[in-house]
């Protein structure tokens, strides 16, 4: 319901009490008014949430994945991807981070939740409205309207308005807005720079496939022309009755399925320069000024890692940023919830001019100007149970949030350890993959060195020169996997983004309102 209090100048019907009677009634009132305050709000007791978030700081790596206490702590850079030394690929993610769509939709999804705040933000200022109407009324000249002197006249019916209101927030509902929709920014900002590091892993892993399917071409283009040189000396050997057209046929069927590798080499090569362009907000056609990756890590790229990671630094990963705004804003939205459940007082203010049945030039008259001041209250008292159900829903879904966040949190410490295994095991898997093809160069080289001398024929060089062929391949496959559980590592880091403020533990709790009579 809505009190009002009557507005200055209202007429007053009933008898007006005088003196002693006028101040027993007003003190009589007021602790109707306050029981009826305390006693007739719904009752919001016994809904509250359920679930607590996990303490990061509580959470550690497992044994393989620590380091030493003495050891520095290192962490990426907010442009980690400079150590590929690759000028290309710098270009290319700064092209992607200035003109991809997707970020224009988080930047659009931004500038929404940041007005959504200054919406919330005005119900603690302020109010100030102001209305007019005027009309002219021709009075008609039939007396069964009662129009008398008026009759067969035109007169104005003009009023003009300016309301004063402010809500003093007496409950605390204006708070938990606010609360809520600055919670909701800080989530946009953390899901605009998720979107930002996704789009950096789909360009690098798009970019270093490229650079694997460059590496692989070359060595199966090497193998085609070996596998000519053995066809053509079958063809030889047949022609001199030392060998059988079996043999030949042999070394020719081998022809058409390296040709087949290196067209879906070249197919793969252009899909990925597709892919690139487009990542981008590119049209396909950029991709024709695409150059070669020359991706190396040019200096001893490894990050170390504490077995005990402070929230302070798995924190800045995006997406555990965004979850805990998350539980941040739907903590404020309980608040509101509840807040609902108590009395809203508004107070108001109005001053106008009023004229019925004059002349225009009488509008301005200071006998027409009317003011009043007074407060709206509205208290809920019987709602059929409608508050207490959005109060369950809000504390639902907080639970649900703080579920999702405990996962993400969870799923964030296994990526990070699994990518240092990785990054470890790719650095001795390179090791042993270059001692492999230095062997294989070895053996090459004997081979080569036989065949000179008259010791051995050619067929064993080009067995040799094979198996060189796939210790290369081999070799590239891991450089591969070093360049990407390198860049895996970082993202799973947080990819270098470092927020200026992280949601600390009593953002992400619902406060506690008490009921404050005024």
């Amino acid at each position: 319901m809505t009190l009002k209090a009557p507005q200055a100048g209202a007429q007053v019907r009933h008898a007006q009490p005088t003196g002693i009677d006028r101040t027993v009634r007003r003190w009589s009132v007021a602790p109707l008014l306050t029981a009826l305050l305390l006693g007739g709000c719904a009752d919001p007791s016994g809904i509250v949430p359920q679930s607590q978030p996990l303490d990061a700081d509580q959470l550690q790596l497992p044994d393989h994945s620590r380091t030493a206490a003495s050891e520095p702590v290192q962490w990426p850079e907010q442009r980690w991807w400079q150590a590929f030394a690759d000028p290309q690929l710098e270009q290319w993610l700064t092209l992607a981070l200035q003109h991809s769509p997707t970020l224009e939709v988080a930047d659009a999804r931004v500038r929404q939740a940041l007005y959504s705040s200054g919406l919330a933000q005005a119900t603690d200022q302020v109010q100030l409205a102001a209305t007019a109407s005027l009309s002219s009324y021709n009075w008609p000249t039939d007396p069964h309207y009662g129009s008398g002197t008026l009759a067969g006249s035109n007169s104005w019916n003009n009023q003009a308005w300016l309301r004063l209101s402010y809500d003093p927030d007496l409950f605390g509902r204006n708070a938990a807005a606010q609360r809520q929709a600055l919670s909701a920014l800080q989530r946009e900002q953390a899901q605009r720079r998720l979107a930002e590091l996704d789009l950096t892993t789909a360009i690098l892993h798009v970019y270093i496939d490229l650079a694997l399917n460059h590496a692989q071409r070359d060595i199966a283009n090497a193998r085609l022309e070996q596998q000519r040189q053995i066809a053509q000396l079958n063809e030889k050997r047949v022609r001199l009755g030392l060998g059988t057209r079996y043999e030949l046929s042999q070394a020719r069927s081998l022809l058409p399925v390296t040709q087949r590798q290196l067209r879906a080499l070249d197919e793969a090569i252009a899909l990925d320069q597709g892919r690139l362009a487009t990542l981008s907000g590119q049209a396909p056609i950029a991709a024709a000024t695409l150059q070669r990756p020359a991706l190396s890590l040019v200096q001893a790229a490894t990050l170390e890692l504490p077995s005990q990671l402070p929230l302070a630094l798995v924190g800045q990963r995006p997406d555990l940023v965004a979850a805990r705004w998350n539980l941040a804003a739907l903590a404020g939205g309980i608040d509101f919830a509840r807040a609902d459940f108590y009395p809203n007082l508004n107070l108001l203010a109005d001053l106008g001019q009023l004229m019925t049945a004059g002349s225009l030039g009488n509008w301005a008259l200071a006998s027409n100007r009317a003011s009043s001041a007074g407060l709206a209250l509205s208290l809920p008292i019987l709602d059929g149970g409608a508050r207490r159900a959005r109060l369950g829903i809000a504390t639902a879904e907080y639970d649900g949030a703080v579920a999702q966040y405990n996962a993400t949190l969870l799923e964030a410490l296994r990526q990070i350890d699994a990518q240092l295994v990785r990054s470890r095991s790719a650095t001795d898997q390179l090791t042993l993959a270059q001692q492999a093809v230095t062997e294989a160069e070895q053996v090459y080289r004997i081979a080569q060195d036989a065949f000179s001398r008259g010791l051995t024929d050619y067929l064993h060089v080009l067995d040799a020169q094979t198996r060189l062929f796939d210790q290369q391949a081999a070799r590239e496959q891991v450089i591969a996997q070093r360049l990407q559980s390198y860049a895996d590592l970082n993202l799973a880091l947080g990819g270098g983004v470092h927020f200026e403020r992280l949601p600390q533990a009593d953002d992400l709790q619902p406060q506690t309102l008490s009921l404050q009579t005024p």
